[in-house]
C-alpha cells in the first residue's frame, strides 16, 4: 500500500480528544477511512460526521450492518470491515493498543503495519505503544495528548451511597444485574450496558441514560472502548474477569481504559470500588490517576499475505511465523480452525481446485460463531452455506427463508431467546455479505426484524427475573431493617414480596380493597415505609418534568401524565389561580411543597403564555382614567365582554381611550368587546377553567370543539358560559363572537324595517342551513316569516342599478343601532319591476322555493342605547343628551322618519384604518 502520506500517532491516556482530532482531520480531506473497535462507537462517530456533512457522503459499514451511499466520501467502519485497496485520502485507526488483544489484536496489528491513507494515516490510543509502533512505522511521527481533565481515585463507597451520574462496572451477567436490582431499589433504576446484549438493547440503554432517564450506569468493561458517556464516577464492583479460559486479575491499564470513562471534557471525574472489590493498591491507583504504565512491547501478528493456490497453501501461510521481535504469532483463531475442518472434508476439496474458491472458502470461514455451540457444529453450517455458494453463486431464497423462520420464536426462557438471538445474529453477518444473496436489501431486512423481535423478548424475559429476584444478600446490601421488601413497577403497582397490595398514584397511595388480615395489615405498613425514598424520587423527576408532560383538565384538575397531582383553586384575582396538591401525608412536607412549587409554575407560565395580550394590558401603565378603568373589566372579563351590560362605560369613552385600547388588539364589536387571539382554542379552554373558579362552580362547562362557527345551546349552563367559551346564544344553537360580528357587519346594509331575506354570504359565515339561520336570527331579536314563491334565476344587476345603491361605510366599532334612511315606498317600488321580468311559466312547472323575510322584532323603548341590537334596525334613543325622546314623546312607528335636531359630529379616530378614506368623504360633501 501507498505509504508516502504523512502518518502519525496521536497517543494518551482517555478524555484528551483523540477521536475527536481524528474526525477533524479527516473531514480536512477529500475522502476518508476511519477504523472503530466497537460498532457502538462506530455508530456514534458516523451520526456525528452526518450531522457535519450529510449522510450522502458518508458510508457505516460493520459486521452487522451496512449503509453505503453511492457517492461515499467517508468510510466509518469496524477495524474487522474496513475496506481494502480504497486509496483514501486518510485512513485513521482507533485504540491500537488492541494489537495486543488475544481474539482480535492480530487484525489491529495487520491495518497498524499495512493501513494507510494516500495524505495521512493517524494511529490513536495508549501511550504504552510508543515504541511497538516506532520499532515497527519507523516513519511515523508521535503526537502526545494530555488528559482534559483530572482523574482521581476517591477509595472504596457503598452504592447506597453512590451519587447521581455514576457507573458501577462488573464482570459477570449475574453480577450486572444484582448491582443494577440494587440501585433501582435504592435510587429508582439504572441502564445496563453489556457485550452480552444485543446492539438494539445497549443503545436503548446508552440513550436512555444519556438523556438523563436514569442516573445511574452498570455496565461490563464494554463502556471502557470510547463510548463517550457524561459519567462523573466509576466504581468497580471486582478487580478480575474472565477472558474466556481462566479467572485473571485486571491489569492497571486496562483498569484505567475503564476508569478513564469518568470525566469528560474539562469535567473532572474519580474512580474507586464498591461492593465485595477489595480497595486498590496505592502504586496501582497511583498509576491509574498519572497514567503511567507497562510498555506493550509485543503484538499479535498473523500473514496477510494469503496464497490462495489451494487449501493447505492457504493453512500454511496463514500460520507463518512473524520475523520481527515485537510480534508474536497470534493464537489460532475461529476462521483458521474452521479452515483446517473443512479442508479435511473430500467434497470441500474437490471444489477447492482453484484460486478464487480457495478464496471464497476462506470468506465463508470468516463469519463468526455467534452460536457457541461447539467447532464441529460450526463447521457443518459453513459447510452447507460454502457448498450452495459454490455450486449456485447465491445462497437458495428457500433455505435462508427456512433458517431464520426456525429463529422468529419469542416464546421460552432466557437461554432459549439468547440461543436464538445468537443463531440470528450468524443470518444477519451471512446476508450483510455482498453477493451472497439474491436480494440483499430483502434479506437483511428480513434478518434485522427477528433480530430486533428477539432482542426485545430477551430483554423483557431478563427485566422480569431482574425484578423479581429477592435475595438475602440484597436486603443485606440495602441496609433496611423491613423483612420485607416493597417494588413500585412502572404502572403505579405496588407489591411487597411479590403481593399485591395497592398502587402509586402520583403522590398518593391507594391500598388495595381486599387487604384486610394482619398478614395484610402488615404487609401495607412495609410497602408505606418502603414508599418513602420513591416519594423524593418521583418528586425530584417530576419537579425535573418538562410542562409538556403536565396539564390541566376542564374540572380544573392537574395532572402529571395520567396521574392526577393537584387541582386549580380560585386566587386572588381571576388570572392568578392557585394549587392544591394531592400528596400523601407519609411522603412529608418537603415533598408536598416541591410538588406545590412545580404545579404553581406550571400554571403560571400557562396563564401568562396563554392571557399575554390581557396580562399586557392589565400592566399598561399608559392607560389612564377611564380606559384604565375599562381595562379592568376587561381583565375581570377574560377579555370578552358582553356589549349590552357595558353599554354605558362604552360610551362614556373618547377616541384617545378607544384607541389606546385599540392598540392592545380590543375589537369594539356590535355585539361584544373582545381580543381576537383569546378566541383560540387553547386560551378558550383556560378561560372557561378560571371563570369557573372566580364564579364557584362544581362542575365547570366544557370547552367547545374547535374550528365550529354555532354549536348547540347547552340547556342549563351557568350564565354567561357561552361568552366565556367564545359564543353567544342565539335561540337553539350559539354562534362565534367573531364570526357573529362579521355577519352584524352584513346586516347593517340590510332593510330591517322593511324586511330582507338571508344571502348566501350570511349562511356561509354562520355555517348554518337556511332554517337553522332563521331559528338563529329570531334568538337575536328578529321576526323571522316564512313563504313559498316560485323558483326563478337571478337577474344579474346592471351598472345602474349598482350604481344607485348608496354606499355605506358604517363601523362597527363604537357604533350603536341606527335606522334605516332609505324609504319604504322606493323598496315597494322594485318589486313590481322585479316580477315583470319573471318570464311566464305554467303551474305544473313552475318550481317551488321556501324563503324567510326577516324584521327587527324588539321593543325599541326597551333596548339600551350601545346593546347588542343590529344597527340601522331602528334606535328609540339616539344619541343625545339623557333622555331625549323622539317628537311625540314616544318612538315613531317604522313608516315614520321625522326629522331631528342635528348632532355634533363625532371626530375621526386617527387610528382607525379607514381614517384618510373618511376624510376624504368629509372634505366632499
Amino acid at each position: 500500500m501507498n505509504t508516502q502520506g504523512r502518518v502519525v500517532a496521536v497517543l494518551g491516556p482517555t478524555n484528551t480528544g483523540k477521536t475527536t482530532y481524528a474526525i477533524e482531520r479527516m473531514l480536512g480531506h477529500r475522502s476518508g477511512i476511519i477504523g472503530l473497535p466497537l460498532r457502538l462507537l462506530a455508530r456514534e462517530v458516523y451520526d456525528r460526521i452526518v450531522a457535519a456533512r450529510g449522510p450522502s457522503v458518508v458510508a457505516l459499514v460493520t459486521g452487522e450492518e451496512r449503509i453505503v451511499p453511492p457517492r461515499t466520501q467517508y468510510w466509518v467502519c469496524t477495524v474487522e470491515a474496513m475496506p481494502d485497496g480504497m486509496g483514501a485520502d486518510f485512513v485513521g485507526i482507533d485504540e491500537i493498543q488492541l494489537c495486543a488483544d488475544p481474539e482480535r489484536g492480530h487484525v489491529f496489528t495487520d491495518r497498524l503495519m499495512r493501513a494507510r491513507g494516500l495524505h495521512e494515516t493517524l494511529f490513536m490510543g495508549a501511550d504504552t505503544m510508543r515504541g511497538t509502533i516506532a520499532a515497527l512505522v519507523p516513519e511515523a511521527q508521535f503526537v502526545k495528548r494530555e488528559r482534559m481533565s483530572e482523574l482521581t481515585y476517591a477509595g472504596p463507597k457503598k452504592i447506597s451511597r453512590m451519587r447521581p451520574r455514576s457507573a458501577i462496572v462488573g464482570f459477570s451477567v449475574e453480577n450486572v444485574y444484582a448491582i443494577a436490582e440494587l440501585i433501582r431499589r435504592q435510587k429508582g433504576g439504572a441502564a445496563v450496558v453489556m457485550g452480552a446484549l444485543s446492539p438494539r438493547t445497549r443503545n436503548a440503554q446508552v440513550e436512555m441514560y444519556q438523556n438523563g432517564e436514569v442516573d445511574y450506569l452498570v455496565a461490563t468493561d464494554a463502556i471502557g472502548m470510547g463510548l463517550n458517556l457524561d459519567v462523573d464516577h466509576v466504581a468497580f464492583s471486582s478487580l478480575a474477569k474472565f477472558d474466556g479460559r481462566r479467572m485473571r486479575p485486571l491489569a492497571p491499564n486496562e483498569l484505567a481504559q475503564i476508569a478513564g470513562r469518568a470525566g469528560r471534557g474539562m469535567k473532572d471525574g474519580t474512580f474507586g470500588v464498591t461492593g465485595d472489590a477489595r480497595p486498590l493498591e496505592d502504586g496501582v491507583a497511583r498509576a491509574i490517576m498519572d497514567h503511567q504504565f507497562t510498555p506493550q512491547n509485543k503484538i499479535n501478528w498473523r500473514n496477510p499475505r494469503l496464497q490462495f493456490g489451494s487449501i493447505a497453501n492457504l493453512v500454511k501461510s496463514l500460520e507463518m511465523a512473524p520475523d520481527h521481535e515485537r510480534l508474536v504469532k497470534a493464537r489460532e483463531a475461529d476462521d483458521l480452525r474452521a479452515l483446517k475442518a473443512l479442508g479435511e472434508d473430500a467434497e470441500i476439496a474437490a471444489r477447492c481446485t482453484d484460486g478464487p474458491s480457495v478464496r471464497l472458502l476462506w470468506d465463508v470461514c470468516r463469519v463468526p460463531d455467534f452460536r457457541g455451540i461447539s467447532h464441529a457444529e460450526h463447521a457443518n453450517l459453513l459447510e452447507i452455506i460454502y457448498n450452495y455458494l459454490h455450486q449456485g453463486g447465491t445462497l437458495p431464497d428457500a433455505w435462508l427463508a427456512r433458517q431464520i423462520k426456525l429463529i422468529d420464536r419469542t416464546d421460552g426462557d432466557i437461554d432459549a431467546l439468547s440461543k436464538r438471538l445468537a443463531f440470528i445474529r450468524t443470518w444477519t453477518y451471512v446476508t450483510q455479505r455482498k453477493g451472497w444473496t439474491n436480494d440483499e436489501t430483502h434479506w437483511r431486512g428480513e434478518a434485522r426484524v427477528v433480530e430486533d423481535r428477539l432482542s426485545d423478548a430477551l430483554h423483557e424475559r431478563l427485566t422480569q427475573r431482574f425484578v423479581d429476584r429477592r435475595t438475602s444478600v440484597l436486603l443485606r446490601r440495602l441496609g433496611q431493617k423491613e423483612a420485607m421488601v416493597a417494588e413500585v413497577n412502572e404502572t403505579g403497582e405496588v407489591t411487597v414480596e411479590g403481593e399485591f397490595v395497592g398502587k402509586l398514584d402520583g403522590f398518593r397511595f391507594r391500598a388495595d380493597k381486599g387487604a384486610g388480615s394482619a398478614e395484610s395489615k402488615t404487609i401495607k405498613t412495609a410497602a408505606l415505609q418502603a414508599l418513602a425514598p420513591q416519594f423524593h424520587l418521583r418528586a425530584d423527576r417530576f419537579y425535573n418534568a418538562p410542562d409538556t408532560e403536565i396539564d390541566f383538565t376542564e374540572q380544573g384538575g392537574l395532572m402529571w401524565g395520567s396521574s392526577a397531582v393537584g387541582k386549580l383553586v380560585a386566587g386572588p384575582d381571576g388570572l392568578k389561580p392557585q394549587v392544591e396538591v394531592f400528596v400523601d401525608d407519609v411522603a412529608g412536607p418537603e415533598v408536598a411543597q416541591k410538588v406545590q412549587r412545580r404545579l404553581q409554575h406550571f400554571i403560571d407560565r400557562k396563564v401568562a403564555a396563554l392571557f399575554e395580550p390581557l396580562i399586557a394590558l392589565q400592566k399598561d401603565e399608559a392607560l389612564t382614567g377611564l380606559a384604565r378603568g375599562f381595562a379592568f373589566r376587561m381583565v375581570e372579563g377574560f377579555g370578552l365582554l358582553q356589549r349590552a351590560e357595558i353599554a354605558d362605560e362604552v360610551k362614556a369613552l373618547d377616541q384617545d381611550a378607544r384607541g389606546a385600547l385599540r392598540k392592545h388588539g380590543i375589537r369594539f364589536g356590535q355585539f361584544t368587546i373582545f381580543l381576537p387571539l383569546l378566541l383560540k382554542p387553547a386560551p378558550t379552554r383556560l378561560r372557561l377553567v378560571l371563570w369557573s373558579l372566580t364564579k364557584g362552580l362544581s362542575e365547570f362547562p366544557e370547552s367547545p370543539p374547535p374550528g365550529l362557527v354555532t354549536i348547540p345551546v347547552e340547556v342549563g349552563a351557568a350564565a354567561g358560559s357561552d361568552t366565556m367559551s367564545g359564543y353567544r346564544n342565539a335561540g337553539t344553537r350559539a354562534i362565534r363572537i367573531d364570526m357573529l360580528e362579521r355577519l352584524a357587519d352584513m346586516l347593517r346594509n340590510e332593510d330591517s324595517r322593511g324586511g330582507f331575506e338571508a344571502k348566501a354570504d350570511m349562511l356561509s359565515i354562520s355555517g348554518t342551513t337556511l332554517e337553522q339561520f332563521s331559528d338563529l336570527m329570531q334568538g337575536l331579536g328578529y321576526k323571522a316569516e316564512a313563504g313559498q314563491r316560485p323558483k326563478v334565476k337571478a337577474v344579474p344587476v346592471t351598472a345602474k342599478e349598482s350604481s344607485d345603491v348608496p354606499a355605506k361605510d358604517a363601523e362597527a366599532d363604537d357604533a350603536t343601532p341606527t335606522e334605516e334612511v332609505a324609504a319604504p315606498e322606493a323598496v315597494e317600488a322594485e318589486a313590481p319591476a322585479a316580477e315583470a321580468d319573471v318570464p311566464a311559466v305554467e303551474a305544473a312547472e313552475v318550481e317551488m322555493e321556501a324563503f324567510y323575510t326577516f324584521t327587527w322584532a324588539r321593543p325599541a323603548r326597551r333596548q339600551p342605547a350601545g346593546g347588542d341590537r343590529p344597527k340601522g334596525k331602528g334606535k328609540p334613543n339616539p344619541r343625545g343628551k339623557k333622555g331625549q325622546r323622539e317628537p311625540g314623546g314616544k318612538a315613531a312607528k317604522s313608516q315614520n322618519f321625522s326629522a331631528r335636531p342635528p348632532k355634533k359630529e363625532k371626530p375621526i379616530d386617527p387610528d382607525n384604518p379607514f381614517a384618510a378614506a373618511l376624510m376624504g368623504l368629509k372634505t366632499d360633501k
